[in-house]
């Protein structure tokens, strides 16, 4: 495995990209909002397309206000379909997500017949050619870095949403387990709900160039939910999310490297797999390990316990019997 100065910035991307979707998904997760991420993902599809034809250009702030705002429309819409559609809040997402998320694929098609605006890279991501886009050329020590444009953007994303996270904190954790004590307390759960739902798109769509409107689901909840897994504090949960996710990335793109030749293909012809990919599935099985090994809530723990204390008892009873 060979190593470049792309293949740096294609990890620094791809860090960035999942811990700014790490630090929001925690609290997804704890509002039992999961889908609300895939949702989103999916749904901002429109926002791009229409902010494309509208406009004429593929200029980029353009099209990240665009889906933005049908992103935050989107939890808007969820909530609105679930209020006064009297259905459940997993079938209203199902139905605004499926909708706008369909609409989004046919005007992507038909903008994609005046320019070079790929429905796949939107769907995957094209975290491998993020490095080729430099904005910023800085001097670093005699050493000129080619900083792309993505970097920057969730380096943006990333600081947002670790300020958002710092400093509502509280109203966050408290809005998360019980929406009705923090009216009590003098803060509006539906204030935060709208704020976080529209970090979320903004931080969805941030990733879109590098991961893809699929793999920032796997970026949203994955960290989340293995830190879950691992601790019961919500503090502690936020920060293991972040490492995990730093972890998963790094080590998604060098699997990406290395597994055309674990699997025997010949380099020549196969050089790497999808990074963005790799990274979702690296993450997949991180949470597989915890899910059976975690010291406290994982399945394997969980029998060995179990059996521990049926010994203990077994012996308990024959010195009771002696």
């Amino acid at each position: 495995m060979e190593w470049y100065a792309i293949d740096t910035w294609i990890v620094i991307v791809g860090m960035l990209a999942a811990i700014s979707c790490a630090l929001l998904g925690n609290f997804l997760v704890l509002r039992k909002m999961s889908m609300m991420g895939d949702a989103i993902s999916h749904a901002v599809l429109p926002g791009l397309a229409i902010a494309f034809l509208v406009t004429g250009v593929r200029a980029s702030l353009t099209m990240f206000i665009g889906a933005a705002v049908v992103g935050v429309l989107t939890a808007v819409f969820t909530q609105w379909v679930s209020r006064f559609g009297k259905v459940d809040e997993g079938a209203s997402m199902g139905i605004v997500f499926t909708t706008l998320f369909a609409l989004g694929l046919l005007l992507i098609v038909q903008a994609a017949d005046h320019v070079d605006l790929d429905a796949g890279c939107v769907l995957y991501g094209a975290i491998e050619l993020t490095p080729l886009d430099v904005v910023w050329r800085p001097e670093f020590f005699g050493t000129v870095l080619d900083v792309p444009r993505a970097a920057i953007v969730l380096l943006i994303v990333c600081v947002v949403n670790a300020l958002f996270v710092v400093l509502f904190f509280k109203e966050l954790r408290i809005s998360s387990f019980d929406a009705e004590l923090a009216t009590t307390m003098g803060f509006n759960a539906n204030i935060m709900h709208y704020l976080l739902m529209t970090l979320v798109a903004v931080t969805t769509v941030a990733a879109f160039e590098a991961v893809g409107s699929i793999i920032v689901i796997a970026m949203l909840i994955v960290p989340a939910a293995t830190a879950h897994l691992l601790t019961d504090r919500l503090g502690t949960m936020v920060i293991l999310s972040v490492f995990i996710a730093v972890f998963t990335a790094a080590l998604g793109h060098v699997a990406a490297l290395c597994l055309p030749g674990w699997l025997g293909f010949d380099p020549s012809i196969v050089e790497t797999t999808s990074t963005s990919g790799m990274m979702a599935v690296v993450a997949g099985l991180v949470f597989v390990a915890v899910l059976f090994f975690a010291p406290r809530y994982g399945i394997v723990t969980k029998r060995l316990r179990r059996l521990e204390d049926v010994s203990d008892l077994a012996v308990s009873r024959e010195e009771a019997d002696a």
